[in-house]
């Protein structure tokens, strides 16, 4: 039969247990206010860029935020839910940046050279992006498909390109047969390469396309390639 002294140490100690997990229950709320949406969506960023979306756990997301799954998931419903938003997020950021250009302050040539600028340079600065990329294209498209206000952006960002290419072919400078389609496609294509196969082409070719002077030179013969390839005939 149990002593009363070691029932006494038994209910002492299941009283020290309720209190240590009311304190952790009332650290947790107390952070979960201060552990923003936006904190959730970074990290959530890097986890799915290197994991994807199969790999990626929420339980890690939610140890690295200091919250609990229970704050993710309030937010974002479930862990494809949060995969979502991380897209609709980097989409949309480039899509911000590029909206920001006045491009009809500059000629056609220069108008065209600053967004293959751009691409360029948020490419080789967002490397999670382009590893997103990557993994929805695994998932054949499917989530960033029913981003409808990432569709339009985007919609808006051809338009935008497209009126540069209609200056150009107007002033003679732009072939007449290649449209906002084509020249993003061409422009995505140097850009996002660099980037997205920068250790199998470096290990392949045995050279480094992160170095510096390297850098450069191909951020100007991109440019110069787009330029040439729409220049009029």
């Amino acid at each position: 039969m149990e002593s009363v002294s070691a029932a006494k140490a038994k209910a002492k100690s299941g009283k020290h247990s309720i209190r240590k997990s009311q304190r952790r229950g009332e650290a947790e709320s107390f952070r979960e206010p201060e552990t923003s949406r936006a904190e959730i969506l970074a990290v959530a960023t890097e986890e799915f860029s290197q994991r994807g979306l199969a790999g990626a756990r929420v339980d890690a997301i939610a140890e690295r935020t200091r919250t609990s799954k229970r704050m993710i998931y309030y937010y974002f419903g479930s862990k494809e839910g949060l995969y979502t938003a991380v897209l609709e997020h980097v989409y949309s950021q480039i899509r911000t940046v590029e909206s920001e250009l006045d491009l009809d302050a500059l000629t056609p040539i220069e108008a065209m050279r600053r967004l293959v600028e751009l691409t360029f340079d948020y490419d080789e600065s967002h490397p999670h992006f382009i590893s997103l990329v990557n993994v929805e294209n695994v998932n054949h498209g499917q989530f960033v498909a029913q981003l409808t206000s990432v569709r339009k952006r985007y919609s808006n960002i051809l338009q935008l390109m497209q009126t540069v290419l209609d200056r150009g072919v107007a002033s003679g400078e732009f072939r007449a047969d290649v449209d906002a389609t084509d020249a993003r496609l061409v422009i995505g294509a140097l850009c996002f390469f660099r980037v997205s196969n920068r250790y199998t082409f470096g290990a392949l070719f045995d050279c480094d396309l992160a170095e510096p002077h390297t850098r450069r030179r191909h951020r100007q013969m991109i440019v110069d390639a787009v330029l040439r390839f729409l220049r009029a005939r």
